[in-house]
């Protein structure tokens, strides 16, 4: 039986489908779980995010983040979140301090 794939819009057949419980590599070589995923409310996600329910629902409207409607209630799933701040962290830029003049 036919599976729809999260945010894609295709189906994916079960018996292609990971086991539940079991997890995989990525690309990056990080473990990655193939449990479900949480889904939070947007009380939930604005909380995990630090932000305010007004940002997400924002976001949500902008389409700048995936959600899921279940009925008329909106969830965010966990996941999306930690892309979400993974995608927009910015790295520092490390630079080295002239140290003329100074002793040790």
């Amino acid at each position: 039986m036919p599976v729809p794939r999260a945010g894609t819009g295709t189906f994916l057949h079960r018996s292609a489908m990971p086991s539940r419980g079991s997890s995989a590599r990525t690309d990056a070589g990080k473990e990655v779980s193939n449990e479900p995923d949480r889904l939070l409310t947007v009380a939930d996600a604005a909380e995990r995010l630090g932000t305010g329910e007004r940002f997400i629902r924002r976001l949500i409207h902008e389409r700048r983040i995936r959600y899921v409607k279940v009925g008329k209630y909106v969830r965010i799933a966990e996941s999306v979140l930690r892309a979400y701040v993974d995608e927009r962290t910015i790295e520092p830029v490390r630079t080295t301090r002239p140290r003329h003049g100074r002793a040790a």
